[in-house]
């Protein structure tokens, strides 16, 4: 069923529509698979750099403190041991990697579906053009203002890299930029609303007609 998007211009004036199928994009959405995609970012966001020492890297003597009997005491060996203040970790922690990945074919199906699911929601925002001569962060706070965007996390989406759109946007807080073949499930569902400019949205149903 297409849907028709209003067409605003940089003073959020409307200026036109654009119509576009949800299901060519991705005929239903699954919310296992974005969950699953989702997770697989996150994970592989994580540093995975924690460490901590076992009784066997922990500094110190491993001489029996005393004898095994007749002092009263409990038994007790090294000082290295884990009971004790100074003493190693019984299950030390050790760097790991968490990176793991999806097939691609379900990489590409989730992104797809949650450009889809920012339609069906009406949280995308599509605006005629967006460029700039030079970095404009005023102006490009005042674009966002005028679109009904102004404090609302947004990810602003361009059909091919556009350094002037990025600097102007970058110091703007919770936005973030992005070129259309930089989305992923991930940054299209992060943010509560998106804006793409109409080339943008071309680029991506020429991708999802290739393919990608």
């Amino acid at each position: 069923m297409m849907t028709t998007l209003p067409v605003y211009d940089r003073s959020g004036a409307e200026v036109g529509s654009y119509e576009i199928d949800p299901a060519a994009l991705a005929p239903r959405i699954n919310k296992q698979l974005l969950h699953d995609v989702v997770v697989m970012y996150q994970a592989n966001r994580r540093q995975g750099s924690a460490k901590t020492k076992s009784r066997s890297e922990v500094a110190g003597t491993t001489k029996k403190m005393y004898r095994q009997k007749g002092t009263g005491n409990a038994r007790a060996g090294s000082r290295r041991t884990n009971i004790r203040r100074g003493g190693g970790h019984a299950f030390a922690k050790q760097p790991r990697d968490y990176y793991y990945r999806l097939p691609r074919k379900a990489v590409r199906a989730a992104t797809r579906m949650a450009i889809a699911s920012k339609i069906l929601d009406e949280q995308l925002v599509v605006i005629d053009d967006l460029s700039f001569d030079s970095p404009a962060t005023r102006e490009m706070a005042t674009i966002l203002t005028s679109l009904g965007l102004g404090g609302v996390s947004t990810l602003v989406t361009t059909a091919g890299l556009d350094a002037n759109v990025y600097k102007s946007a970058r110091n703007i807080p919770r936005v973030s930029v992005s070129p259309v073949s930089d989305l992923n499930a991930l940054s299209v569902l992060t943010p509560r609303r998106m804006l793409v400019t109409r080339a943008a949205l071309d680029a991506i149903r020429e991708r999802v007609a290739a393919g990608a």
